[in-house]
């Protein structure tokens, strides 16, 4: 398969990433569940990315639409949009499926997908993650990935504007 389109196939609708994770699950296989703006990648988010995908088997990127990256950041962020954050993300080997939500948090997206494990960086604790508890009650599991000091996008955005 060419490798551009191996990346393509790895960015999902909401629906087919549904359909993706069932043909998954049927198979035996552990659904990890990631979320977040990704906005310019850095080490930060490779590591809590490949921290996240050795916890299962295939690894679930929901990232944040445009919109709703300003809704949270601002109006000047996103600084790369959606499908360049997608297509970032979906090149990562250890990066499965790649969707986008809309709404102000992922609960709809986690409720439908029903991972077995979600992942979110430690930059939360795990009252403040969203579907900690759906996760859990389904007996699933909760993981807090330490963050990495010194790496974030807005400080990355600091620096680059001091230049």
């Amino acid at each position: 398969m060419e490798k551009l389109q191996w990346i393509q196939n790895k960015i999902l609708s909401r629906e087919d990433t549904l359909r993706q994770c069932n043909i998954w699950r049927a198979s035996g296989q552990k659904i990890v569940f990631t979320n977040g703006c990704f906005d310019i990648l850095h080490y930060g988010h490779y590591y809590l990315l490949a921290e996240a995908a050795q916890r299962g088997n295939k690894l679930v990127l929901a990232l944040n639409t445009d919109a709703s990256v300003q809704r949270l950041k601002g109006p000047d962020r996103p600084v790369n949009n959606e499908h360049d954050r997608a297509f970032q993300a979906a090149s990562l080997m250890f990066v499965d499926a790649v969707c986008f939500f809309d709404e102000s948090t992922p609960m709809e997206l986690i409720e439908l997908l029903d991972p077995d494990v979600l992942v979110k960086g430690g930059d939360y604790n795990i009252k403040q993650v969203v579907g900690a508890d759906y996760v859990m009650d389904r007996a699933g599991i909760v993981l807090i990935v330490p963050f990495v000091d010194g790496y974030s996008t807005t400080s990355l955005i600091s620096r680059i504007k001091e230049l």
